[in-house]
């Protein structure tokens, strides 16, 4: 078993405290993602379970062995680092091996490691090569291979695609995927690159300031984010947000933002009655926002009269961005819109996936 556990793990680097209080299961042969902005401790926590940093509290586990005291080298685990980290004198063949040879592996085995994970990874041909010769893509799978070689318990990755260009990035996320699934193996793989936890995760650790924001499947952080930070956080563009109050009138709710009203479904009422003639913070997808020539049918439509600021075509879909008074909010408009720089329009939101928040403790309404 390669299950892992972090048990009400923290991490002080003199007042900083860079984990605080972390408990995650990680279930065997899943592939969990840490994914946050730079300083939120997610570098920290992959660090701490390899062994390369020292616990202030807690304890870490993996298949059940507390592994606290447990030099890095015994831990049963193989990480693959953001540089790659190669020797530049040795062939791709000695660098995938080299690990192995330290452990005295047989000549016979290590060989026959080392050329099915350069099958795995399609790099048979460049097992005579120096590092210095080879793309960085190539680079990135000599650093992969490595790590398969050892036939860990669990493979570490931090950041392993921040160095290649964005179309070597798609290419190497979907070999990293189909990679976990041949192997079976438990992944933790840490990322600032939300397109990478969602497309890659089996779950994923949401980190902020050292502390877990959620842990979740890539689907219900983008439809029920926890809080204000994962729900701006997860998705480009950016969740829309605006302050409003919550309006009672002959037994219906509103969101009042000034410049706009919306009525509130029925199904979203048992959750925000309670908090009726209070200020919220109201949120809408871009995806919830439409042009309102190209709505979609079967939905709970709002109006919002806005301003046309500017437009981005995406090819498959234009950004559009709106004004409504001083307030900007974005929408994903069908490619087919007419929409131009400075028309006044009605965007229609879908009321039916409008997201509340509290505004004194940020925590979802639901």
């Amino acid at each position: 078993m390669a299950d892992v556990t972090y048990e009400h793990v923290t991490k002080h680097f003199g007042d900083v405290v860079a984990v605080n209080d972390l408990d995650i299961e990680v279930a065997d042969k899943e592939f969990l993602v840490l994914l946050g902005p730079s300083g939120c401790g997610k570098t920290t926590a992959l660090r701490l379970l390899a062994g390369l940093e020292e616990i202030t509290e807690g304890n870490i586990y993996i298949g059940g062995q507390l592994v606290n005291d447990i030099p890095p080298k015994d831990r049963d685990i193989a990480m693959v680092f953001q540089s790659y980290a190669l020797y530049p004198h040795m062939s791709v063949y000695d660098n995938m091996a080299f690990g192995l040879k330290l452990r005295k592996t047989p000549k016979a085995e290590i060989d026959r490691r080392v050329k099915e994970a350069a099958r795995i990874l399609r790099i048979e041909e460049l097992l005579d090569r120096k590092p210095k010769q080879l793309s960085g893509g190539q680079r990135q799978r000599v650093a992969v291979g490595r790590a398969i070689v050892r036939e860990p318990k669990v493979f570490l990755m931090d950041e392993p695609l921040s160095n290649l260009d964005a179309k070597l990035r798609v290419a190497a996320r979907a070999e990293i995927s189909k990679l976990h699934q041949r192997l079976e193996t438990t992944f933790i793989y840490v990322t600032h690159d939300q397109v990478e936890a969602m497309t890659m995760g089996t779950r994923v650790v949401v980190l902020k300031d050292g502390v877990l924001q959620q842990v979740d499947t890539p689907h219900n952080l983008y439809s029920y984010p926890a809080n204000l930070f994962v729900a701006g956080f997860i998705g480009s563009p950016a969740m829309d947000f605006f302050d409003v109050t919550l309006v009672g009138e002959d037994g219906d709710l509103y969101v009042d933002g000034g410049t706009f009203r919306l009525k509130i479904p029925q199904e979203k009422l048992p959750a925000l009655l309670p908090h009726k003639g209070r200020r919220v913070i109201f949120g809408l997808r871009p995806d919830d926002v439409h042009d309102p020539h190209f709505t979609p049918p079967n939905i709970t439509a709002g109006r919002i009269k806005a301003q046309v600021d500017v437009t981005e075509l995406m090819g498959n879909e234009v950004f559009v961005y709106l004004l409504t008074g001083e307030k900007s909010f974005v929408g994903r408009f069908d490619p087919r819109t007419n929409v131009r720089v400075g028309d006044t329009i009605e965007a229609v939101v879908n009321m039916d996936n409008m997201h509340a928040f509290d505004p004194q403790t940020e925590r979802a309404i639901r």
